[in-house]
């Protein structure tokens, strides 16, 4: 029964952010007159359909991804159902274009914001201050000489200015090598600590332990739940740009990146926690959702606002037939890149 309720969550929060996503698309097609075929939620077959003035509106049979199909993507198409040219995407100034393209990751960061304000207003949010409100004995960073109370300044030379920081710099370290940690004492001393995680075991997996607890004290009312959502959001802007940047000079194997199946895993263990766990991984979600769109790569939204700032340029559009070219090339090769993440997801559960 859990994994049906599971799974049914995982395709909520799914369809959720897809459809935040792509009706940012949709709606700011709309706002610049350019004609939308198809607004769907889900991949592969069509469970639902229902045809508008304008535009089919479908779910279909894949929980996974979403599409709004506008005129200009598909030149022959756009022939073939006698498009006005004029309702065609390429035929809109590069500002509405960039609108169209960008809304679909600034609705992600809209939504995200506007659910991590509700959780902190609801619920609270924490301090998010880096102090150290619990040393384990018998583990590395008590053995270093670590304290109750320490602030954390610097992780190997990076500095810490939320809890996210420390969570952050502490798993992208080299867990092999000791990590240089830079604390400021309760009486205002600073020191610097050389401290190896100590490898344990927990469910037959291995992972690496400080032996640090980080301070999450609760703050409620209006203005602390602003100053919350601000903070979480840039921090988890901040863990998205870290991540993606090590994930291209290295720092970061593909490996271990997750896909849907991973999603699904941690959907289940967020579940069990509670409602708030499930709508702060929404958020978190749907900001890395639209920040990966951003990315100026072929087939994402950045790759298209790219074209759109060459085009700029250059002082002409580039050829919409390679245009579309490229992003057909860029969207097989994200295909080929789903495929090998979930499989190293399913290898993972076993």
């Amino acid at each position: 029964m859990s994994i049906i309720i599971n799974l049914l969550i995982f395709i909520l929060v799914l369809g959720v952010i897809v459809f935040v996503h792509e009706f940012g698309h949709f709606i700011w097609a709309k706002i610049c007159g350019v004609y939308v075929y198809e607004f769907a939620i889900g991949m592969g077959p069509k469970l639902f359909s229902k045809k508008g003035k304008e535009t089919e509106y479908t779910l279909r049979a894949i929980p996974i991804g979403g599409f709004c199909q506008m005129a200009g993507e598909d030149l022959d198409d756009d022939d073939l159902k006698k498009v006005p040219k004029d309702k065609r995407l390429q035929s809109k100034s590069c500002f509405q274009r960039f609108l169209i393209m960008f809304f679909g990751a600034g609705n992600n960061f809209i939504f995200a914001i506007l659910l991590l304000f509700m959780i902190a207003l609801i619920w609270g949010g924490a301090t998010m201050n880096p102090v150290i409100s619990e040393v384990e004995a018998n583990y590395p960073a008590a053995k270093a000489g670590i304290e109750k109370k320490d602030t954390i300044l610097k992780i190997n030379g990076h500095n810490i200015k939320t809890s996210d920081d420390i969570t952050l710099y502490l798993a992208i370290a080299d867990p092999t090598k000791s990590s240089k940690i830079e604390v400021e004492k309760d009486n205002g001393v600073t020191k610097i600590y050389n401290v190896k995680p100590k490898k344990i075991k927990v469910n037959e997996e291995e992972s690496y332990k400080y032996g640090i607890g980080i301070e999450q004290k609760k703050t409620r009312g209006f203005v602390n739940a602003i100053t919350y959502t601000y903070k979480k959001t840039c921090s988890i802007f901040k863990q998205m740009a870290v991540t993606v940047g090590y994930l291209f000079t290295g720092g970061i194997r593909l490996s271990q990146l997750s896909g849907p199946v991973g999603i699904y895993s941690v959907v289940g263990e967020q579940s069990r926690a509670g409602l708030v766990n499930i709508l702060y991984l929404v958020a978190f979600l749907s900001i890395n959702v639209g920040f990966i769109n951003l990315i100026p790569l072929p087939a994402f939204d950045g790759g298209h606002i790219l074209f759109i700032v060459i085009e700029k340029i250059k002082g002409s559009p580039v050829n919409p037939e390679t245009e579309n070219k490229i992003h057909t090339i860029g969207l097989f090769l994200l295909m080929l890149l789903m495929v090998f993440i979930t499989f190293n997801d399913i290898l993972k559960l076993f």
